[in-house]
């Protein structure tokens, strides 16, 4: 008797720049495929509060590398969305507050924390088809993934999106950042579908991604 094989959950990877609409347009890619969706930038954002509730300096490199060792979160799959927990607790509320926002950078950029969340992202397979939104998704998450996506828009629209959210950031400096970090900078993955929505909306955005990935997986169907 042939032994019954079930295919590898899917994994869409969407990545960009910042305000280019990732986490908007992955939350309703994942909602409209009924598939798991993971913000990797929350999780970064809740290793930065941990730093900043333990006075850890977060400009300090070896500290921070030391607190991803130690601390011990867990990851939790609720209402569909995946989280880090520490203590059983997901601060949502708390990582998105100027401070938190303002560490993130310097916490990202160290390689062995770059090196833990790659671990613990890949992880989050076991909780089934994933839409999983990040800056490096496409580039070393999940490089094996045939579903890659990469967000961007002009500068002025994206300072003008943070601006209506009410945060005020250097999105140069930070596009800067991203790019240029030793541990898996932002860039556009191989194959990936690069989607500049300056001039379109989240509907149009995600109705693209989504009208790609159906294409892409009736093809995978057909042989």
């Amino acid at each position: 008797m042939d032994s019954f094989k079930t295919k590898p959950p899917i994994v869409i990877a969407i990545d960009g720049t910042s305000a280019s609409g990732k986490s908007t347009n992955a939350r309703r890619v994942a909602k409209a495929l009924n598939f798991i969706y993971v913000d990797t930038g929350a999780m970064y954002r809740t290793l930065s509060w941990y730093c900043l509730q333990h006075k850890i300096d977060v400009e300090y490199e070896r500290a921070v590398a030391g607190a991803c060792t130690k601390w011990k979160p867990a990851l939790e799959c609720v209402d569909g969305e995946v989280h880090l927990t520490v203590g059983g607790y997901y601060p949502a509320a708390e990582i998105r507050t100027g401070e938190v926002s303002a560490a993130v950078p310097h916490v990202a950029a160290v390689p062995k924390v770059r090196a833990w969340m790659k671990k613990k992202q890949r992880e989050c397979i076991r909780f089934g088809d994933l839409v999983m939104e990040g800056r490096d998704i496409g580039t070393n998450v999940f490089p094996e993934t045939d579903f890659k996506y990469y967000l961007d828009a002009h500068l002025e629209e994206r300072s003008r999106r943070r601006a209506a959210e009410g945060v005020q950031e250097n999105l140069a400096a930070r596009d800067l950042r991203d790019s240029q970090r030793a541990a898996a900078p932002l860039m556009v993955a191989l194959g990936a579908k690069v989607i500049n929505n300056s001039q379109m909306s989240a509907e149009e955005t995600s109705a693209l991604i989504l009208q790609d990935i159906k294409a892409r997986l009736k093809r995978d169907l057909n042989g």
